[in-house]
């Protein structure tokens, strides 16, 4: 089933058979993840972010629904992300290795890994009752999915469409200005966030959006990727600085530390010259567009009707 609203048919129905499709994978994933872990968490989180996506995107048609339900998936995404979290920073130290192979060529590296790898399989050990905890409430929620109910006229629907993109569009912004004034983990992790469910967005709007999508839906993936590897980043530097050297002693995180800054000095610089391409447009603006484009485009399929 296609993740992308068709404008010929009513936004409520739409909104339900994509949620549906997207809950539905979860559960799949949530399964496969009984045997194969890393990869099934992992694509249960994406599709779980699909959701909260979608649910963002129409929030302002059923606001009481939409705040609840993602409040769900927040949940059952929170209690994956541990296991999640641990693969990530094994594959944060194969990145550095790589990016950095004169310096990670003696081995100063391995320590710290063989030390993540004990964690995941000690997060792993537990992921039984997470899986069922998640299985239960993604099951419960497709079952609420009738519950939506949101205006299906054209000009109605392309509000609400235009307000959801609009709020990641600010949202956005209001990243980037922080991650520019100030650097924090907290702001690129806002700007990460952002650019992910404006990215998902665009999938879901698809030709409504006011300008062609493949070059910027290309630039937003992109800087999301980016945006993960300085997440990982922060997180590893956090381990680092926590008490009781979870990462191991002084001597055997030195050549860590210094990756890190590295690789953190490169990205931030990168992400933020791609976030100010994509985001420095005013939201308000971009939103207004789309809502022209999509009140034509959703008017269109009603007018022929209409006219046959």
């Amino acid at each position: 089933m296609s993740f992308r609203i068709d404008p010929r048919l009513p936004l409520t129905g739409e909104v339900r058979r994509i949620l549906a499709d997207e809950i539905g994978k979860a559960l799949a994933h949530l399964e496969a993840a009984r045997e194969k872990p890393e990869q099934g968490l992992h694509k249960c989180r994406k599709r779980l972010k699909s959701v909260r996506a979608l649910l963002r995107l129409v929030r302002s048609g059923d606001e009481p629904f939409c705040q609840t339900e993602n409040e769900c998936y927040k949940q059952v995404s929170a209690l994956l992300a541990g296991p999640r979290e641990a693969t990530a920073l094994i594959e944060t130290i194969d990145r550095l290795a790589g990016a950095f192979p004169e310096q990670s060529a003696g081995g100063g590296l391995d320590p710290v890994r063989e030390r993540l790898v004990m964690r995941q399989h000690e997060l792993h050990a537990g992921l039984d009752a997470a899986i069922n905890a998640a299985v239960a409430a993604c099951q419960e929620g497709l079952e609420r999915v009738d519950r939506l109910a949101l205006l299906d006229q054209p000009e109605q629907a392309a509000d609400i469409l235009a307000d959801g993109a609009r709020a990641t569009l600010r949202r956005a912004k209001k990243a980037l200005d922080k991650a520019e004034s100030r650097g924090e983990a907290e702001d690129f992790h806002d700007l990460r966030k952002a650019a992910k469910t404006h990215s998902m967005h665009l999938s879901l709007l698809g030709r409504l959006w006011p300008t062609p999508i493949k070059a910027r839906r290309k630039a937003v993936d992109k800087l999301g990727e980016e945006l993960g590897e300085l997440h990982d980043v922060f997180v590893m530097r956090a381990l680092l600085d926590a008490d009781g050297d979870p990462l191991g002693p002084a001597d055997e995180t030195k050549l860590l530390r210094k990756l890190l800054k590295r690789s953190e000095k490169s990205l931030a610089k990168s992400c933020l010259a791609d976030a100010a391409d994509l985001f420095g447009d005013s939201p308000k603006r971009s939103a207004r567009k789309l809502a022209r484009k999509a009140r034509d485009d959703l008017a269109a399929p009603q007018e022929e009707a209409n006219m046959a």
